[in-house]
């Protein structure tokens, strides 16, 4: 038996290990292709440049943007940008899935409410969210609150159908289970429900902050005011005014650097922890 015991914990320790390597090369191979990509782009980016011989004011080179968003980082007005934005999406993220969560719920159980606001939610998650820009202004003027609504707008509807979506896909054999132990509705819910609705859920929540952080970018592009203060969508707003296509290509490139940022360090390990969690990948 001791044997047996020390063999098997041997076993382990090398399935341990075998993990542990693969997960490190996964890594490595991750950040290398990232790099190779990175350095591709800017490579043709240089090139397309020197063939076509268009003048720097339409498009400029990238040592002439990575140079006037240094400008903006050493000035400060880029990092409190960044830090603004990101903490507007972070709070309107959080009140979108404050208001989803319990709506996603209430028309996944209910087959009725469902067949009545469904469709209207459907049409929300279909709708731009600059659409909502122009009425959010009517509504609130400049002020935070437009900014927040148009981001409860454009997010809301994907969490909510993401969740309906998972609850859809709960098996059967699962409710029955909750009924035989007679749980109640809470618990089953809490115990039942949510945990197995989960990877449909975790889809929407993903989609859900794409939504979020594009209305984010919508709202402060078109709803710009002092009162506001300077965010990244005020930001490429001051580069168009002012004609800088190295400021605007610029700030593009800090909006797509900050929703990777977010995928890669949040949602991406929680997407693969749910699928190795549910014995459906081994890394």
């Amino acid at each position: 038996m001791d044997e047996f015991t020390s063999l098997n914990a041997g076993l382990d320790a090398l399935e341990i290990q075998k993990k542990t390597a693969r997960n490190w090369r996964s890594k490595f191979s991750n950040f290398t292709y990232a790099i190779i990509a990175f350095v591709t782009l800017l490579v043709i980016w240089q090139v397309a440049i020197k063939i076509s011989g268009v003048k720097s004011y339409i498009l400029p080179s990238p040592k002439q943007v990575f140079s006037a968003m240094q400008t903006q980082w050493k000035s400060g007005i880029l990092p409190h940008a960044i830090f603004r934005s990101f903490s507007r999406g972070v709070e309107g993220y959080a009140l979108a899935l404050l208001v989803a969560t319990p709506l996603g719920l209430l028309l996944g159980l209910n087959k009725v409410l469902r067949m009545v606001i469904g469709p209207v939610l459907l049409g929300l998650q279909q709708l731009p969210s600059v659409a909502w820009v122009p009425a959010a202004i009517i509504w609130f003027g400049l002020s935070p609150a437009t900014i927040f609504a148009v981001v409860l707008l454009g997010a809301v509807p994907s969490i909510a159908n993401g969740l309906i979506s998972g609850i859809d896909q709960i098996p059967p054999l699962y409710l029955k289970v909750a009924s035989v132990l007679r749980a109640n509705k809470w618990q089953r819910i809490r115990h039942f429900i949510l945990p197995a609705a989960w990877p449909g859920y975790l889809a929407g929540l993903e989609q859900g902050w794409a939504f979020a952080w594009r209305s984010l970018m919508a709202a402060e592009l078109i709803a710009v005011s002092p009162s506001l203060g300077l965010g990244v969508g005020q930001l490429l707003d001051v580069g168009r005014q002012l004609g800088d296509m190295s400021l605007v290509i610029g700030t593009i490139f800090v909006i797509m650097a900050i929703g990777i940022f977010v995928e890669k360090i949040f949602f991406s390990p929680l997407r693969k922890r749910t699928l190795r969690n549910r014995g459906l990948t081994q890394n």
